[in-house]
């Protein structure tokens, strides 16, 4: 592990979490204006695996008295369209996968860049980001075929396994989550939705 020089935050997002949606914002606030002086990074949680909820009209319902709450708290735009499907699989790990793929070909900034872009194919335009094919479009056509084997490869299962122990570790269960390690390695962990004022920056 490289020694830590600067106060870190760590984001534990899922990407497919509509509060995390609505939290984008803040991460990016905060690494526009913070960025010389503290280190940023994703960890992803893996809200929820294939099979774990049905697609029902209750199901649907839920979602969307979930979505317009975090519209109406956050201030970020939600679509419907994806209630107009007759099935989805709300399977989050692909997305996450995705986002661990980019950032260990890509780097931190990349990965923070593409989060942004699934999460609004998703909650603006309805896209199904469950599928290789589909977050395959938010990389540049030069790059896709790295994408897509490093994204099927054992290493990035291993690497998005990782990131969901690591959340566990850290006492993220609940998405976003934000955990500052200050530079003597002291962590701390504030669960949910937080605007920026409301997140401890040291001075």
């Amino acid at each position: 592990m490289k020694p830590i020089n600067k106060n870190q935050y760590l984001f534990v997002i899922d990407p497919m979490c509509s509060w995390c949606h609505g939290f984008h914002p803040v991460m990016e606030a905060m690494r526009a204006e913070y960025s010389d002086r503290y280190d940023f990074s994703l960890v992803v949680g893996g809200l929820r695996t294939k099979g774990a909820m049905a697609w029902d009209e209750t199901t649907k319902a839920r979602l969307k008295a979930t979505w317009r709450q975090v519209a109406e708290t956050t201030g970020q735009r939600f679509t419907e369209k994806l209630f107009e499907r007759e099935r989805f699989e709300y399977d989050t790990y692909p997305a996450c996968k995705a986002v661990v793929t980019v950032r260990e070909l890509w780097g931190e900034s990349a990965s923070f860049a593409y989060l942004g872009r699934i999460q609004n194919a998703f909650y603006l335009e309805g896209a199904d980001i469950t599928m290789l094919q589909v977050l395959k479009r938010w990389i540049d056509p030069e790059k896709q075929e790295a994408f897509a084997a490093f994204f099927e490869s054992e290493r990035a299962e291993q690497l998005m396994q990782h990131d969901f122990s690591k959340a566990r570790a850290m006492g993220a269960n609940v998405f976003p989550s934000v955990v500052r390690i200050d530079s003597d390695g002291h962590m701390v962990c504030t669960k949910g939705f937080q605007r920026i004022d409301e997140i401890i920056i040291d001075n």
